[in-house]
C-alpha cells in the first residue's frame, strides 16, 4: 500500500494523500498549512476527512471507508448517466457500465494510492449525473464543488450548462441545431457563480486568508511543483528558462480552452457527449494529471456503445495503452528507484501514454461524427477531408 501512495503516476501534488494528512495535521495543530508551500488541497477537505475519523478508528481503514465510498458512488452514478441517456428505469447493462468503473486499473489503483483524484472523479459524474436527471441546483452545486477541488474542471462549465438545458438521449444519429432557450443560460451561470463565491468564502472563512487560492488554483496555472507525473507539462518546464516560463505558461492554459468552443458547437445536438469528450481533454491536458483523470475518460466509453461500429482503430489504441501501461511503472523505476535512467525515460513512456489518450479521443470523435452519416452503400466510401 505504501508503494501506491508514494506513485507518482497515482498522486500528483495536488491530490496526495501524505500532502493531505499533512495539512491536515497542522491546521489541528494552529498552523497554516498553506504557509509552507507543499500543502495544495483545498480547504473543504479539511472537514471530510476528520469528519471520518472521529465517526471510524483513526487507522487507514478510514481512508479505506471513505475512497471506497467515493468509487461506490462513482459507479453508481455512472449507472444513472446511462439510464437517464437511455430513458429507462433499469437496463441489462448496468452491471457491465458499473464493471467498467471499478475494474478500471486507471481508477482504481489511484484509489488504493488514497488520491484525491477518485473524490475529483465523483464529484464530476455526479454534477453530470444532476444535470442529465435535470436536477439543475444540484447539478450546478456538484460542478461549483469540482471546480473549487481542481480548477482545471473549470472546462466542463460549458457543456454541463448546455446539458442542463437540453436532454442526454443519444441524438449523434439524427444532428439537429441546438433546441435549448439560450436566455436559461444567463439564470444557470448566475446560480453557479453564487454557488462558487459561497463556496471560496467559507472555505477563506475556514483558513483565515486568502492564501490558499494561490496555494490550490494557482498551482494549476504556473505549476510551482515539478514532481513527475503522467502528464506532458512537467518535464516541459523543467527545460524551460525561467524567461520564457510565463509565456508558455499562459500558452498552455489557453489550449486547453481552445477546444470548449469546437466541441459544444459540433456536438450541441449531444451535449452528454461534448462533455465526455472534454473529459478525455482534461485527461491528457491538464497540469497535474493521475491515472485517473484519463481513466474516467476510458471508463465513461461505455455509456456511449452506438459508436463502436464506428471505430477506426480500437486495436492499435488498445495496445497503445497496453503498452504504456507497461512503460509507465517500468521506466520510472528506471529513473527514481534504481538511478539507471534519467527523465528522459520516464517522460517518453508519458508521451506515449499521452499519444494513447489522444488516438482514443480522435477515435471517439470520429465515431460521433461517424454515425451521422449511416452505414456505407455499395459503391460508395466514407472518406475523411
Amino acid at each position: 500500500m505504501n508503494t501506491f501512495i508514494h506513485d507518482h503516476q497515482l498522486s500528483s501534488p495536488l491530490t496526495s494523500f501524505l500532502n493531505l494528512k499533512e495539512g491536515i495535521y497542522l491546521f489541528n495543530n494552529g498552523v497554516d498549512p498553506y504557509s509552507g508551500g507543499v500543502f495544495r488541497h483545498v480547504c473543504s477537505l479539511h472537514y471530510t476527512f476528520p469528519f471520518f475519523t472521529t465517526i471510524l478508528s483513526p487507522s487507514r481503514i478510514t481512508a479505506s471507508i471513505l475512497w471506497t465510498l467515493c468509487d461506490s458512488i462513482g459507479a453508481w452514478s455512472m449507472i444513472r448517466i446511462w439510464r437517464a441517456r437511455q430513458r429507462v428505469a433499469q437496463s441489462s447493462r448496468d452491471i457491465l457500465v458499473a464493471t467498467m468503473y471499478f475494474l478500471n486499473p486507471y481508477l482504481f489503483l489511484p484509489s488504493l494510492a488514497f488520491s484525491t483524484s477518485s473524490i475529483e472523479n465523483a464529484v464530476c459524474l455526479l454534477a453530470i449525473m444532476f444535470a442529465c436527471e435535470r436536477r439543475t441546483s444540484a447539478s450546478l452545486l456538484a460542478l461549483a464543488f469540482l471546480i473549487q477541488l481542481s480548477l482545471s474542471s473549470a472546462l466542463l462549465i460549458t457543456p454541463i450548462i448546455l446539458l442542463l438545458m437540453t436532454n442526454p438521449t443519444s441524438q449523434l444519429a439524427s444532428p439537429r441545431p441546438f433546441s435549448g432557450k439560450w436566455i436559461q443560460s444567463l439564470g444557470l451561470i448566475v446560480e453557479l457563480t453564487v454557488y462558487s463565491i459561497v463556496l471560496t468564502l467559507a472555505s477563506t472563512l475556514v483558513s483565515g486568508s486568502f492564501l490558499w487560492i494561490s496555494q490550490t488554483w494557482g498551482a494549476s496555472l504556473t505549476l510551482p511543483d515539478l514532481t513527475p507525473n503522467p502528464g506532458l507539462w512537467w518535464y516541459f518546464f523543467t527545460e524551460m528558462f525561467d524567461h520564457f516560463r510565463p509565456f508558455f505558461l499562459m500558452v498552455f492554459t489557453v489550449h486547453l480552452l481552445t477546444y470548449i468552443a469546437p466541441i459544444c458547437i459540433k456536438f450541441q445536438y449531444d451535449t452528454l457527449y461534448a462533455t465526455f469528450l472534454l473529459v478525455g481533454v482534461l485527461g491528457i491536458f491538464k497540469a497535474y494529471p493521475t491515472l485517473s483523470d484519463p481513466g474516467l475518460f476510458l471508463s465513461m466509453i461505455s455509456l456511449f456503445p452506438e459508436i463502436y461500429p464506428y471505430f477506426r482503430h480500437p486495436i492499435v489504441t488498445s495496445l497503445l495503452h497496453l503498452h504504456a501501461a507497461m512503460l509507465l511503472p517500468l521506466f520510472h523505476k528506471l529513473w527514481l528507484a534504481q538511478g539507471t535512467g534519467n527523465a528522459n525515460f520516464f517522460y517518453a513512456s508519458t508521451l506515449v501514454f499521452a499519444c494513447a489518450n489522444g488516438v482514443a479521443l480522435v477515435d471517439c470523435v470520429w465515431a460521433g461524427l461517424r454515425i451521422a452519416i449511416g452505414e456505407e452503400v455499395d459503391g460508395y466510401t466514407v472518406t475523411q477531408e
